[in-house]
């Protein structure tokens, strides 16, 4: 992982969700994305990350209907982020000390140009590691 920044490992990838969208609907954009996580906006500022996780853990335990859970009532709000060229150590640092699996990417004006997460880093460290195949095969929602 030596050597990598932040901007070779990450996904460019990012989309955007409203607060208030359904559940049922976000659920069905990652599907369709083959993606794990959105940005969730209130108006024009960043509200949190939405996660195929949250929604196992926040939603479907607590057995909320899809249809009528606005993903802002279970959304992350406390979001993580790392500058494009630190690097790929740097962010499983980031991640081990802030336990999450995902780092939204900046550039330097604080301007989110994508998405970092563990399988990201496995991947590049090593294709081969049980959490590197994990992470290439595994579908997402």
């Amino acid at each position: 992982m030596t050597g990598y920044k932040v901007s070779d490992v990450m996904t460019k990838q990012v989309i955007y969700l409203p607060a208030e969208t359904s559940l049922d609907e976000a659920a069905k954009v990652m599907k369709e994305a083959d993606i794990g996580d959105v940005v969730v906006t209130e108006g024009a500022t960043l509200a949190g990350m939405l996660t195929d996780r949250d929604i196992v853990v926040r939603a479907v335990a607590e057995r909320s209907d899809p249809a009528a859970t606005t993903i802002g009532s279970i959304i992350t709000r406390e979001v993580v982020m790392i500058e494009q060229n630190c690097t790929a150590g740097e962010a499983a640092a980031l991640m081990r000390e802030r336990g999450v699996r995902r780092v939204l990417v900046c550039d330097s004006e604080r301007k989110l140009v994508g998405i970092v997460s563990l399988g990201d880093l496995a991947m590049q460290l090593d294709p081969q590691s049980a959490l590197g195949q994990i992470s290439e095969q595994a579908p997402t929602v």
